[in-house]
């Protein structure tokens, strides 16, 4: 008899849960931003996803395009130049002092210890790192010789795995407070709301960065560091206003009035209403650490092995980043991604907006 009361529970669930998902999905794909943002992230995620199948089917060798080991020697004629002073710019040749040596060329001074009887006009047989793309290498190779789309993949990997994780665990502690204290009151909310408004005051950005020079983080760290302070600071504010409202509606007082308990009525009728406006602030989350990542990983300041911050800081520390568009596969498909995937999760978030928030729809 149990049995069949759950049953039907489930059902009626089912009923109410379906129509109100095929509702807000459409008014999802109804928002261009929305759409836009969501073939973004799923872009990312193919290619977070395709990387180990590359390896596990053998399409891709680990000894060539693992990102962070992998080595492909491209092996290359070079033809000797002797570069003219920074005085004599501009000359016939080149324009300024950085376009020599140009493509196809090495400089007299860079083979010296190497190869000291080699002539300028003569050849120099020489491994060509960073490589740039083919049909080998879509993305060319870095500076030690690993395949750059295979690190961009791996990035989308360490992206979305410390996007996620940090955005549930700021989100799920945040509505778990901010429900506490709107429902509780009292020094109970007192209490919280002072602990938002002192982790609200510490900047977050240069927090990280000592913390970070005191201690090398992983990835897994920064997860855990950005999901607490998220989760303890303003988004309790944000989901303790949103709980309020929903605490005066008449259904939670027909479930006090019938003797629902504290607890069953948190969590069968604020939470539930609570979580639209969690699910909107965790997608804005994932921006935020994706973020935190690049530019802790830039500064070098993470122990991660490959990301994508990492690939701007590795460009950076051999010289390449002002080079201009000479070595362009080193800095922009890193820096692209970055931003792309950030604004999908951002342009994901405006379209969750406009279905969560009623006075945002068109009309």
């Amino acid at each position: 008899m149990a049995v069949n009361v759950k049953e039907e529970e489930n059902k009626k669930k089912n009923k109410i849960f379906t129509p109100t998902f095929k509702r807000n999905w459409l008014l999802f794909r109804q928002s261009t931003m929305g759409r836009i943002g969501f073939v973004i992230i799923l872009f990312f995620g193919i290619l977070a996803t395709i990387q180990p199948l590359f390896f596990i089917s053998g399409y891709w060798s680990h000894n060539v395009y693992d990102p962070v080991v992998g080595y492909d020697p491209i092996e290359v004629e070079l033809l000797i130049v002797v570069c003219p002073k920074n005085a004599e710019f501009p000359t016939e040749k080149y324009e300024k002092p950085r376009d020599c040596p140009g493509d196809g060329e090495i400089s007299d001074r860079m083979i010296m210890p190497f190869a000291p009887t080699a002539k300028p006009g003569e050849y120099y047989e020489t491994f060509l790192q960073p490589a740039p793309p083919s049909k080998d290498h879509w993305l060319g190779t870095d500076s030690l010789g690993r395949d750059v789309f295979s690190q961009i993949m791996e990035g989308s990997q360490v992206a979305f795995a410390l996007g996620f994780i940090s955005a549930t665990l700021s989100v799920g502690i945040a509505t778990l407070l901010g429900t506490i204290a709107a429902f509780w009151g009292g020094r109970v909310d007192a209490y919280l709301m002072r602990q938002s408004d002192l982790i609200l005051m510490l900047p977050q950005l240069p927090l990280l960065l000592i913390m970070s020079a005191l201690y090398r983080f992983k990835v897994w760290h920064l997860a855990l560091v950005l999901g607490v302070l998220g989760g303890f600071g303003g988004l309790v504010i944000a989901i303790k206003s949103q709980a309020l409202q929903v605490k005066v509606k008449p259904f939670v007082d027909s479930a006090r009035v019938t003797g629902g308990t504290r607890f069953k009525i948190m969590t069968s009728h604020i939470l539930p209403n609570v979580a639209p406006i969690a699910l909107l602030f965790m997608v804005f989350g994932v921006t935020g650490a994706i973020f935190a990542e690049s530019t802790l990983s830039y500064l070098g300041l993470l122990n991660i092995d490959m990301s994508w911050g990492m690939m701007i800081y590795l460009a950076q520390t051999d010289g390449y980043i002002f080079s201009g568009l000479r070595y362009w596969w080193l800095v922009l498909p890193a820096g692209l991604s970055v931003t792309f995937l950030s604004g999908g999760f951002y342009l994901v978030g405006r379209g969750l907006d406009d279905v969560f928030n009623p006075r945002l729809r068109k009309r």
